[in-house]
């Protein structure tokens, strides 16, 4: 992704100075561009929990990047490697609902098991979270390979004219490392001369959709317009959207998807309208142990601040404005899930398959 001519990935190891992570901080998007510095792995906690990065596999590679911080902390203060462990565990449960994190933190957990010595040990993790996130962007490069196939079928049948896609929250460059995974086939079909409309929900109650796909897609010079959340089943009335594609937080071996919340009735509607509805998402978006998702899937249940305050911009400063009685509560569920009886295809590096146990096993064979 390029922003002001230059190319940024979300998270990437300082050049000059290897004890710093640096992150693209999403809180003040897309009102300010801001580079936040992550020291220790107490800074990476903070990121994730406070949502400075977001998205499952981006949340997945600073996890990944925090326990390499957190080796680089035991190095300083001669702490053994039960420190790291420790502190490990304790980011797992920074955010419970995408599987990402636990993933990464285990892979890295993996590579500490392996070293005895903290010096071999702190560079082997270094190596080992480049790696996550360099597989992270090739992942998101083949889902955009494998959902141009699905586009190009809709634009063959509609020639000349634009496909109208729906997207919910953000599932785009900025919640993995590059490219995406909903946005990413989006992204493949532009570059392949395919005329797109994106419609974005805005995505209550962070506005990850008009915050952050919008800015994402402004940026690539992609024909958007943000629409409230609960637009998007008259449009499907109208016959105003093609195709759905969504992320993933979580996703079980028989298809079923958690994702952000308001996911669940998008994909109501589409079932009702006869409208595809695809989810993208990488291999480590995957939860093997799991078949039921509303059954087994932990659901974050978040601040009700992010539902009484909405941030926005006056006068070139971001501003928090509370939007609700005072004396009112909220509940901020911040994830539901989409049974796989809704649920088009699965868009993943691999192809496309249905969202069912038996057709994701013919995909990945080596997880059953």
């Amino acid at each position: 992704m390029k922003i002001n001519k230059k190319n940024y990935r979300t998270i990437w190891l300082d050049p000059i100075d290897n004890n710093v992570v640096k992150v693209i901080d999403q809180r003040y998007l897309p009102h300010k561009f801001e580079i936040l510095d992550l020291l220790t792995m107490s800074d990476v906690y903070n990121a994730i929990e406070d949502m400075a990065v977001r998205g499952a596999p981006l949340i997945g590679a600073t996890a990944a990047w925090g326990v390499y911080l957190s080796a680089i902390e035991a190095l300083s203060k001669n702490y053994d490697v039960e420190f790291i462990k420790q502190q490990s565990l304790n980011l797992r449960n920074s955010r419970p609902t995408a599987i990402n994190l636990e993933w990464a933190v285990n892979r890295m957990l993996s590579t500490v098991v392996l070293h005895e010595d903290l010096n071999e040990m702190t560079k082997a993790l270094r190596e080992e979270a480049k790696a996550i996130c360099d597989e992270d962007v090739e992942e998101s490069k083949a889902i955009g390979m494998s959902g141009l196939k699905v586009i190009k079928e809709i634009s063959m049948a509609k020639p000349n004219q634009p496909i109208n896609i729906l997207t919910h929250c953000n599932a785009g460059w900025l919640a993995t490392i590059d490219y995406g995974t909903a946005t990413s086939p989006i992204y493949t079909a532009r570059d392949s001369g395919i005329d797109l409309h994106i419609w974005v929900d805005e995505t209550r109650p962070r506005n990850q959709g008009s915050n952050l796909t919008a800015w994402e897609l402004a940026h690539e010079g992609i024909k958007h317009s943000i629409i409230v959340d609960n637009a998007g089943g008259y449009l499907m009335q109208q016959g105003e959207v093609d195709l759905i594609i969504v992320g993933s937080d979580r996703t079980t071996k028989s298809g079923d998807v958690c994702n952000k919340i308001g996911t669940y009735l998008k994909a109501l509607a589409a079932f009702d309208n006869k409208v595809p509805f695809y989810v993208a998402l990488p291999e480590s978006t995957f939860d093997w142990n799991i078949e039921d998702g509303l059954k087994e899937i932990p659901i974050e249940i978040r601040d009700e601040d992010e539902i009484a305050f909405i941030s926005g911009s006056i006068e070139n400063r971001v501003e928090r404005v509370k939007v609700i009685p005072d004396k009112s509560t909220c509940l901020n569920i911040a994830f539901d899930v989409t049974p796989s009886k809704f649920i088009t295809g699965l868009i993943t590096p691999r192809g496309i398959c249905k969202a069912d146990k038996a057709s994701i096993q013919e995909l990945y064979p080596e997880h059953f």
